[in-house]
């Protein structure tokens, strides 16, 4: 039944995903695209997208939008759908929730420690990883063509990607604002 699958998948994710929402986009790639073949290369790119232009944690959104589209492709209605994505949903927080549940009185004690310090230096790696492997795996043939397919789409797709990079990095323009021009440059220049 794919709602234990989902379950188990994102409660895995959820439990080993460090570094927030982003650091677990490779994870959830790994899961529902290669592992479990729910969705291919070109639809989680597009859950990314959407994921990350809504309201609330990537990490979160992504693992609803997986979770239903999942169910869709496997040909659930709608509403069971919607129960995939609350079960893909439930499952990515729980972790969370039981660990911050147990350890949040004997954090507060034990912070300064040398051991929980260490074990926090010995994450940071871990986490820098995590956030290289989610960019690396947007910079797919989907999202930048290649110069050998397309390469008016590629020069494009890497013209818009430096600029953003630099326009928010270096220029400090909101990204929110930066989403939206690039939006716009997108539209004007493959139509």
């Amino acid at each position: 039944m794919i709602y234990l699958q989902l379950f188990w998948t994102f409660f895995e994710i959820g439990l080993f995903g460090f570094g927030g929402g982003y650091g677990m986009l490779s994870l959830i790639q790994h899961e529902t695209v290669e592992s479990h073949h729910w969705l291919n290369s070109s639809e989680f790119t597009d859950i990314v997208a959407i994921s990350q232009m809504t309201p609330g944690p990537i990490g979160i959104n992504t693992a609803t939008y997986c979770g239903y589209t999942a169910c869709i492709h496997d040909g659930y209605s709608i509403p069971m759908a919607v129960l995939g994505s609350f079960t893909s949903t439930f499952a990515l927080i729980l972790p969370s929730l039981i660990l911050m549940i147990l350890i949040s009185k004997m954090f507060m004690r034990y912070m300064h420690t040398t051991t929980v310090t260490s074990i926090f230096k010995g994450l940071r790696p871990a986490v820098v990883g995590l956030l290289a492997a989610a960019t690396l795996l947007l910079c797919t043939r989907e999202n930048f063509s290649s110069l050998s397919e397309n390469p008016w789409q590629f020069c494009i797709s890497c013209l818009l990607f430096a600029a953003a990079f630099y326009g928010v990095k270096v220029v400090k323009i909101n990204p929110i604002r930066m989403i939206v021009y690039c939006a716009l440059a997108g539209l004007l220049l493959y139509y």
